[in-house]
C-alpha cells in the first residue's frame, strides 16, 4: 500500500494531468454538440465553440488542481493565460502538420496518423505546461 501511495504521490501531476483532460474532451464534446445539434450552428463554428469551452476548461483545471499555480497579480495571469493559449494553437498546429505528413504525403490511415498526432500533442502540452506556464518559481 506504501508503494502505492509512493507512486501516487511521484506521478501525481501526470495522473491528474490524464484525469482532467479526460474531462476537457467530455466538455469539448458536450459543447460541439450543443452548438452543433442543439443551436445548429455550422460545423466550423460549432468547433470553435468547442474549442475555446475545453481550453477554457484546460486552463482553469490546469492552473488550479493539476500544476498548483502560483500567479495570482493580474499581469502574471494574463501571462499566464496567454502562454497556455499560444502553447495550445502551437501544438495544435504542429499535430495538423503531423496528420497532413502521414495522411495526405504518406497516403496512410487517417485514424493511426490521428492517434500519432494526439499523442504528441498531449505530451507536449503537458511539457510546456509544466516546463514553461507553470513552471514553479525557485
Amino acid at each position: 500500500m506504501e508503494k502505492i501511495k509512493l507512486l501516487l504521490t511521484q506521478y501525481q501531476e501526470a495522473i491528474l494531468y490524464i484525469v482532467f483532460g479526460g474531462l476537457t474532451m467530455l466538455v469539448n464534446i458536450i459543447a460541439f454538440w450543443l452548438a452543433f445539434q442543439a443551436w445548429h450552428m455550422n460545423s466550423s463554428v460549432s468547433y470553435l465553440f468547442a474549442w475555446f469551452w475545453s481550453i477554457f476548461f484546460a486552463y482553469l483545471t490546469n492552473r488550479t488542481w493539476v500544476f498548483h499555480s502560483t500567479a495570482h497579480d493580474l499581469k502574471t495571469v494574463i501571462n499566464e493565460i496567454f502562454q497556455f493559449l499560444v502553447a495550445r494553437i502551437a501544438t495544435a498546429v504542429i499535430g495538423f502538420v503531423i496528420f497532413y505528413f502521414g495522411v495526405n504525403l504518406l497516403k496512410q490511415d487517417a485514424q493511426i496518423w490521428n492517434i500519432i498526432q494526439n499523442i504528441f500533442v498531449i505530451i507536449s502540452n503537458f511539457a510546456l505546461s509544466k516546463l514553461v506556464i507553470f513552471k514553479k518559481k525557485a
